[in-house]
């Protein structure tokens, strides 16, 4: 076989979804290399929390005022990091994911600057 028929060689992926496939926002990830030695990232969207109950004031006429309490009481000064999903790669696809990465990322650039 020549190197022209070996560089003609093709090969096609077909892609299988799972039935409950759904894409999500993630704005942050966490996670690090494990004890064996793998990379584990957990994908999280980070929102204010929301409370459990809070309870207004009623005026005369029915209407609802403002909240005078709310749990949990540290409501205000928590935020929520909602993690989804999470993924555990070994270093070679780590960095095949890193190069996919950094090509769309300028790929992006490059449209956003136009």
């Amino acid at each position: 076989m020549s190197a022209t028929e070996i560089s003609k060689k093709q090969i096609t992926f077909k892609y299988k979804f799972e039935s409950n496939y759904n894409p999500v926002y993630i704005n942050g990830a966490f996670g690090g290399i494990n004890p064996q030695g793998e990379i584990v990232a957990n994908f999280y969207l980070e929102r204010i929390a929301l409370p459990n109950a809070t309870t207004h004031i009623v005026g005369a006429n029915g209407s609802i005022g403002e909240a005078i309490k709310k749990d949990p009481k540290d409501l205000d000064e928590s935020c929520v990091r909602f993690v989804q999903s999470g993924i555990v790669m070994n270093l070679e696809t780590a960095k095949q994911l890193n190069v996919w990465l950094e090509r769309n990322i300028k790929n992006l650039e490059e449209l956003k600057n136009k």
